[in-house]
């Protein structure tokens, strides 16, 4: 017999780590490296599922030891090839998770399987009423229907014991292929045409099916569309069956998530600049050589066409290629435009599919039927193999971090996988981060620019427009007169606008003027968020939802006003302005619905509407020749947070949804309302100056002592009691103080930005160093050591390089 090492689907410390099983004789063939197997785990008869991560073939056991044996085989082939058992390993180590939530990150949900209890009935000559009406309708019941009333549990358990009845735990599988009836002709059409003149007139039916089979050229016709197409009945499908001319037949098809047809669109002539950046990277694909390439290109340079001539090259080498997107640009354009070079070669995974789909597209890609996978931050795990080039466009975004276990980086995991298939990975972005920067500075990546916009198209003119002058001439707070005057204008030259907004709903808050008490939700330390579509007020966080006050709960004044401003708000206020404005709004509660985000941009692509009013979700990807005009309601917003990486964020969105205008022959105009006019990101994107924004918040991240100066680490302390959480973090503070070397900076501890979110208190340690050799032995002890602490509700995180320190 053979053995196997499994890790089990039991996410602990103490169950973090291969458990050795027989394989079963019957199952030898079956089972693989990387397959999912259910197994019993621990005291019982309690199955869980596992995947094995190795195969021992020679192997001596003590006398009298005996191993539990696998249960069952859940695939037919491995769902996990050496290579992402290898980078299940190095993320768990690197992330301070544990390998089975790695391993569940890198399957599709679909595959994510769901445990049950079941109860049989063993014994018949039960004397107990309550029992045997509970098993009248079946021998087996389902034990999470009953296990809330103590009273039948008590009895089970007792009956149970006396093995009258058992307990029983199936792991099921919830990946299911889809299916579909086919007719498959058994006749030639030499055989058709004699039957024909055999049929006795008045057969119709089974005239007009078997014309239908003789003028079909594929032996294999859907059974639906024979129906509803060919207008032939079931009864007549089943005559054609008994008289031996087709038989039905289920096959396997993939759920197709892009319906629409694609347009074939054909490689564009480069600029210098592009075929030079092309060219580059494809010296390091044809060498196989792991390098590391920072595209930084401004809006409109034509990346994209880099991006897919480049794999191109890596096809025509014979290998395939992997495109990352943030899920907030991933809008139909790329993916069309990547379908429309590649067709059927193309896989998409992103959040916006059905967990069908998904798992459809997954097995295509684990089955070599695609070639090219495009996707956000999770296709990162797809199981492409031999990759030639992997290529993540806006590498700044911060939608590239995981914010779960495991918190890994999309950046460090590309570089991974690109480093175990011998490829370059090209970052792109019009405004890298400062870390891939400051990289490239130093030659750790390899530096290409596209300074140019495409057809030597200007880049759009910007205006700041001083809100605090406007406020206190018109009392307008939200559209200035410059933008309003602007957008009149677009709307007569039948152009079209984009206005971002960076807050959804209807206003941020509402307050009450005589007290100034502001409605909190009561599961989170934050205020709600007004909802003109619900009439009612939403927690962001917890989802909690209540109605508009009319009277203030602290001083029972009536004197209720909303302050800020959402995107309905907007909506609201621009067509009082504008009566003859059609808008569009883009926005979390708009796009809800699978596919509205696709309808949107597809409305106002054929213009439906000459403005799209949207949240950060339109800063990026949108590529319209009639938008002339790009306008920023707030500025300020992502500028009054609390966050060394404010400045940055504000930059790189500011650039990037400037970027959105005069990307045809028309010129652009960008008007940026703000509060703040003087600050340097601000007057930095004016000019989409990256090179000077660089150097300026370089110098201040070296004063402060931030990254990409510093290594970073967050812990943070979660739980119902606040004292309890409170005294842990501390407790884990002095901890590492007394071990970590005098240069690291600790910032707290202290509780976080939102110090609640339902109803668990959070604080947290940031430790600020160069070299700590002690650092990750020390964040493994705390690991394992605050482990004992989540059975009693408390838990303890590690952010390897958080993003946000909030």
């Amino acid at each position: 017999m053979k053995l196997a090492e499994i890790i089990v689907d039991v996410p602990t410390m103490q169950t973090d780590k291969p458990y050795t099983y027989m394989i079963p004789k019957d199952l030898e063939n079956q089972i693989s490296v990387g397959s999912r197997v259910a197994v019993p785990f621990g005291r019982g008869a309690r199955k869980v599922q596992g995947i094995i991560v190795s195969i021992v073939e020679k192997f001596s056991l003590p006398d009298n030891f005996k191993l539990k044996e696998i249960s069952k085989v859940m695939d037919l082939n491995a769902v996990l090839n050496d290579e992402l058992l290898k980078l299940s390993k190095w993320l768990a180590q690197t992330t301070y998770s544990f390998r089975i939530n790695c391993i569940d990150t890198m399957l599709p949900s679909a595959m994510h399987v769901k445990y049950k209890r079941v109860v049989n009935l063993i014994d018949d000559n039960i004397n107990d009423a309550e029992i045997l009406q509970l098993f009248k309708k079946s021998k087996s019941i389902d034990f999470d229907d009953i296990d809330s009333d103590k009273h039948l549990v008590n009895k089970l358990m007792q009956l149970k014991k006396n093995n009258q009845v058992s307990l029983e735990y199936l792991v099921n599988d919830k990946a299911i292929s889809k299916k579909e009836l086919f007719i498959e002709k058994n006749i030639t059409d030499e055989q058709i045409k004699d039957i024909i003149p055999k049929l006795r007139k008045n057969s119709t039916n089974q005239l007009r099916l078997l014309k239908v089979l003789l003028d079909e050229k594929s032996l294999n016709i859907k059974q639906t569309e024979l129906t509803k197409k060919y207008k032939i009945s079931n009864s007549t499908i089943n005559t054609a069956i008994k008289n031996q001319w087709i038989t039905k037949k289920q096959v396997e098809i993939y759920r197709n998530p892009y319906k629409r047809p694609v347009t074939r669109n054909y490689p564009l002539k480069l600029n210098d600049d592009q075929f030079v950046a092309v060219n580059t990277v494809a010296k390091s694909v044809k060498k196989h050589e792991n390098k590391v390439f920072l595209l930084e290109g401004v809006t409109g340079s034509g990346k994209t066409e880099v991006y897919l001539q480049t794999i191109q090259k890596a096809l025509v080498d014979g290998r395939n290629a992997l495109m990352l997107v943030p899920e907030i640009s991933l809008t139909p354009q790329i993916v069309n435009r990547v379908k429309g070079r590649f067709g059927e070669l193309v896989a998409v995974l992103h959040s916006g599919l059905s967990k069908g789909e998904r798992y459809d597209e997954w097995r295509r890609i684990h089955e070599g039927k695609a070639q090219v996978v495009v996707g956000a931050r999770s296709a990162i795990f797809a199981p492409l193999q031999n990759i030639g080039v992997i290529i993540m466009d806006e590498e700044h975004d911060p939608s590239y971090k995981q914010d779960d276990n495991p918190r890994y980086q999309t950046r460090e995991v590309a570089k991974w996988r690109a480093k175990y298939n011998n490829c370059p990975v090209i970052l792109g972005s019009a405004t890298p981060s400062l870390e891939s920067r400051a990289r490239a500075s130093k030659h750790v990546y390899d530096l290409i620019k596209l300074p140019h916009r495409i057809n030597n198209q200007k880049l759009p003119a910007v205006s700041i427009v001083d809100m605090r002058e406007e406020l206190a001439n018109s009392g307008q707070e939200d559209f200035s007169a410059p933008l309003i005057n602007a957008i009149k204008q677009r709307i007569l030259n039948n152009e079209q606008v984009v206005l971002m907004l960076n807050r959804r709903g209807f206003s941020s808050f509402v307050m009450c003027r005589d007290c100034g008490f502001v409605l909190k939700c009561p599961n989170c330390d934050i205020s709600l968020t007004l909802h003109m579509d619900t009439f009612s007020m939403k927690c962001h966080y917890c989802g909690h939802e209540e109605a508009i006050p009319k009277i203030c709960a602290n001083c029972r004044s009536r004197k209720i006003r909303y302050y800020g401003t959402g995107t309905q708000k907007a909506q609201k206020e621009l067509l009082k302005l504008i009566p003859e404005a059609k808008v569009l709004r883009m926005d979390v509660d708009t796009t809800r619905k699978k596919g509205a985000h696709e309808k949107l941009l597809r409305r106002f692509g054929n213009h439906e509407a000459n403005i799209l009013l949207g949240t950060q979700m339109i800063a990026k990807g949108l590529d319209f020749p009639d938008v002339t005009l790009v306008g920023v309601l707030n500025a300020d917003t992502s500028l009054d947070l609390p966050d060394f990486r404010a400045s940055e964020r504000t930059f790189q969105l500011l650039t990037q949804v400037s970027g959105r205008a005069g990307r045809a022959e028309k010129s652009g105009q960008v008007y940026i309302q703000t509060f703040n006019p003087d600050n340097y990101a601000i007057q930095l994107a004016k000019s989409q100056n990256y090179e000077q924004f660089y150097v300026k918040e370089m110098g201040i991240r070296h004063s402060m002592n931030y990254p990409p100066y510093y290594f970073t680490i967050k812990i943070t302390a979660n739980g119902n009691q606040e004292q309890q959480v409170a005294s842990k973090i501390l407790e884990i503070s002095r901890y590492l103080k007394a071990r970590l070397n005098s240069n690291a900076i600790f910032l707290g501890p202290s509780p976080s930005s939102i110090a609640k979110i339902k109803n668990q208190y959070y604080y947290q340690i940031i430790i600020k160093y160069k070299n700590e050799p002690k650092m990750h032995e020390c964040l493994e002890f705390i690991l394992n050591y605050y482990q004992k602490d989540a059975q009693k509700g408390l838990y303890v995180n590690i952010d390897s390089e958080p993003l946000s320190f909030m």
